[in-house]
């Protein structure tokens, strides 16, 4: 069955802390800020699990403790509903790690 696209505004409805990505793709984004780089490599690797099994991974880019990550659908051409799971996971595991710090 094909991914359905929803577009980046009906998904940051339903975020809080996503933007619209701002250079015209249909997709959203996000920068994550942690304590330090093994605080933010944490994350990535719990997002890399998570994402290898549900098949949908973001696209990001990490220095030192930030991490910047953009989500849209390839096979739907732009947000869908895979974005939103992908972003409520991403949303809750950074709360996870940063109580910890």
């Amino acid at each position: 069955m094909p991914t359905t696209k929803i577009g980046a505004q009906a998904a940051i409805a339903r975020l809080e802390g996503w933007r619209v990505h701002d250079e015209g793709r249909d997709a959203i984004e996000r920068e994550f800020k942690f304590k330090d780089f093994n605080a933010a490599f944490g994350f990535m690797t719990r997002v890399a699990l998570y994402a290898e099994r549900n098949d949908h991974h973001p696209e990001w880019f990490n220095v030192y403790n930030r991490v910047e990550v953009t989500l849209t659908t390839h096979d739907a051409g732009g947000v869908s509903d895979k974005d939103v799971a992908l972003a409520h996971f991403m949303d809750e595991t950074f709360r996870t790690i940063t109580a910890l710090n």
